[in-house]
C-alpha cells in the first residue's frame, strides 16, 4: 500500500484545488494520502469526497506553523483532530492573522528594492487562503524577479534575508498539547531539514515529546540522510510513529506525490491514537 500523508492545495499554499490533489494522488499510484494544508482544514470535504469517488482513502489532516522561543520554525503535522475543537480554532485563527500582517511587511520591505506590490501578491492566493511566504514568492517569479519558488526561498525569503520578518506562531509545546486535546495525533514534518533554517535542538525535542509528540517525519527530500539516522534513533527510543511523505503542492514545489512513503503500520498507529471521532475516509 502506497501512503503519503503530507500535501498541499489552495486552501493553503498548494497549486491544486483539494478534488484535483485527489486526481492527482490516484494518477501517482497512491492508496492513502493526507491533505496537510497550513492552518487550516477547509479543504477536508473536497480532498475526501472526490478521493472517495476515486477510490483513494484520505485522512484529514493540517500542518500547524509554529516558532519555539528561540525563533526556530517548526511545523507540527495533526492528523484526524477534531476541526471544531474551539481552543484550537482561536489559536490558529491568531496565527493566521499574524501570518497576514507578517506578508504585508515582507512585501513592504521588498517593494523598497522590487517591483512588486501588496496586489501582486493576492493574485497568487486561493479562496479562503491565507498569504504566506510561498504566495510572495509566487508573486516573485511571474514579476520575473527570480526564477522558481524554491530560488525565492533560498535567497530573497531566506530567514536569512534583510526581507525576512519573523513570524509569531504557536509554541510547538502548545501545539502538540492543543492537538492532543482535540484528539488528534502530532507528528513532526521535516523536523531537520537544514536548508529551511536552524533545526530544533535535542532540548526541543525532548520537551516536545514530553508535552505528547507522537511520531517524526523521517522520510522528507529536506532531511539529508544524516538527520534521518538521528531522527529513526530517537524515534525508537521514544516509541515514536515514523512517517515518510512527500510534501506536495502541486506546481508550486518539486516535490512528486509518493516520493517518500509511510507504512501500513505507522498510518495504523496513528488512527489507534486519534480520539476525535475523525477517522480515515476509505473508498
Amino acid at each position: 500500500m502506497k501512503i503519503d500523508l503530507h500535501t498541499h492545495s489552495i486552501a493553503s499554499d498548494g497549486t491544486q484545488t483539494p478534488a484535483d490533489v485527489a486526481r492527482s494522488a490516484r494518477e501517482a499510484g497512491l492508496n492513502v494520502f493526507a491533505l496537510t494544508d497550513h492552518d487550516t482544514t477547509a479543504g477536508w470535504q473536497e480532498a475526501g469526497d472526490a478521493a472517495v469517488r476515486l477510490g483513494v482513502a484520505f485522512v484529514p489532516g493540517m500542518e500547524v506553523t509554529c516558532t519555539t522561543q528561540d525563533g526556530i520554525s517548526v511545523h507540527m503535522l495533526s492528523y484526524l483532530h477534531d476541526p471544531g475543537y474551539q481552543p484550537l480554532v482561536e489559536r490558529i485563527e491568531e496565527c493566521r492573522s499574524n501570518r497576514l500582517t507578517r506578508a504585508r511587511s515582507m512585501v513592504e520591505l521588498l517593494a523598497e528594492d522590487y517591483p512588486i506590490s501588496w496586489q501582486d501578491v493576492q493574485h497568487q492566493v486561493g479562496p479562503g487562503a491565507t498569504v504566506g511566504r510561498p504566495h510572495i514568492a509566487d508573486a516573485l517569479v511571474e514579476l520575473g524577479v527570480v526564477p522558481t519558488r524554491s530560488a525565492a526561498f533560498s535567497g530573497l525569503l531566506s530567514g536569512r534575508s534583510k526581507y525576512y520578518v519573523r513570524h509569531r506562531a504557536l509554541d510547538p509545546v502548545e501545539a502538540i498539547k492543543l492537538v492532543r486535546a482535540a484528539g488528534g495525533v502530532p507528528v513532526c514534518a521535516h523536523p531537520m531539514a537544514p536548508l529551511r533554517g536552524r533545526v530544533a535542538s535535542a532540548a526541543d525535542f525532548d520537551a516536545m515529546i514530553d508535552a505528547g509528540l507522537a511520531g517524526l517525519e523521517v522520510a522528507h527530500r529536506d532531511n539529508p540522510d544524516e538527520s534521518r539516522a538521528i531522527l529513526m534513533k530517537l524515534a525508537a527510543e521514544h516509541d515514536l510513529i515514523v512517517t515518510g511523505s512527500s510534501d506536495y503542492h502541486g506546481a508550486g514545489k518539486p516535490n512528486r506525490l509518493g516520493e517518500n512513503s509511510t507504512s501500513v503500520r505507522s498510518l495504523t498507529r496513528i488512527c489507534e491514537q486519534a480520539t476525535s471521532g475523525v477517522e480515515v475516509r476509505w473508498p
